[in-house]
């Protein structure tokens, strides 16, 4: 990764993602994949007087213990990790290939295992009001850079350049969506020769950036970097209709095309005419519920560098066995447009 992007990104994220202060304590975990950028972190963090704990996971040695450590220890946090987050006034995580859903080293089952402790470790962040921010990046190993046919370092370049976005700008165009998505508003999802439909319930999550004391206050404290989407949450069993969905990364392969019915709210029946195989795979025997969907608001992000669900306009649907991105289409919230063939209005 180029020196001046590494050195621009990192500032930044100490100053806009977590607002970073002097004396302020920061612990920057990262795997061997991330120490490059953790170390630039470290530098800018105590160019701004702050107090910083880099800690490194050797994905080698994590791998050789998940295959021989007493399955019912794996996945747990220690004291000490419980200790180190409430110590913490800010936490960068910068995780490793083997967490993410692409790792190929890995069994399904060893996966599961592996992140487990995830609840835990967000239920503990909240409680000590931790300001956090996670590096996507760190994701993109061998096996999704293959997936995604790009380099590994074409990846990372992408999202670092998506992290030098106008954050203000993607909270305004976030915050003034998430104003339209109201309980009990109908969605509509309009795309080629397809039409989905489902109410909106429950909480709406704005990925800006930037971790602010109302995100604090209400548990939102962890930040993806780069960010940029709007998530709200489909109403139980409300989905009926077509999705005509793009190419989208799936653990079953890379879905290039596919057509997705829904009724009573779960898929009941799904083709592709270029990787029915892989969507076999990735939505096993259907019969899932839509829980969600989100709007990207990033205007640097682009497709195929592994964070599709953040590019300006994309729609994205979740729950049912992988992310369905849909690049072109029409969404309609209580039948005004905000989003027109994957371009976003707000």
């Amino acid at each position: 990764m180029a020196e001046d992007v590494t050195a621009q990104v990192a500032s930044r994220l100490l100053d806009k993602t977590l607002g970073l202060k002097k004396g302020e304590s920061v612990t920057i975990e990262t795997w061997n994949n991330g120490l490059k950028f953790a170390l630039e972190v470290v530098k800018q963090a105590r160019k701004i007087g702050a107090i910083p704990l880099l800690v490194l996971e050797d994905e080698e040695t994590y791998l050789k213990g998940l295959a021989e450590a007493p399955k019912d220890s794996i996945g747990l946090m220690g004291k000490h990790e419980y200790g180190l987050v409430a110590g913490s006034d800010a936490y960068v995580f910068i995780p490793g290939p083997p967490l993410g859903a692409f790792y190929k080293g890995i069994s399904r089952d060893q996966y599961a295992s592996a992140v487990k402790y995830n609840p835990s470790w967000y239920k503990a962040a909240e409680k000590a009001k931790l300001r956090g921010a996670r590096l996507a990046f760190g994701y993109a190993g061998r096996d999704y850079a293959r997936l995604l046919g790009k380099s590994e370092k074409e990846i990372v370049g992408a999202q670092l350049d998506a992290a030098m976005a106008d954050f203000a700008k993607i909270s305004q165009s976030g915050r003034a969506l998430a104003a339209r998505l109201q309980d009990g508003k109908d969605v509509v999802v309009r795309g080629e020769s397809s039409r989905l439909t489902f109410r909106i319930k429950g909480d709406v999550e704005v990925e800006d950036g930037m971790v602010d004391k109302d995100d604090v206050k209400v548990g939102l404290n962890v930040a993806y970097i780069p960010p940029g989407y709007v998530l709200k949450d489909a109403a139980k069993g409300s989905a009926t209709g077509k999705a005509t969905v793009t190419r989208s990364p799936s653990t079953g392969g890379m879905v290039e095309d596919a057509v997705l019915e829904f009724e009573k709210g779960k898929l009941k029946r799904w083709s592709s005419a270029k990787s029915l195989d892989a969507l076999n795979r990735a939505v096993g025997k259907g019969g899932l519920p839509l829980q969600y969907f989100s709007v990207g608001l990033n205007p640097r992000m682009k497709y195929g560098y592994g964070l599709d669900r953040f590019v300006k306009g994309a729609v994205c649907l979740y729950g049912f066995g992988f992310t369905a991105v849909c690049r072109k289409a029409t969404v309609s919230v209580g039948g005004r447009k905000v989003v027109d063939e994957g371009k976003l209005l707000l």
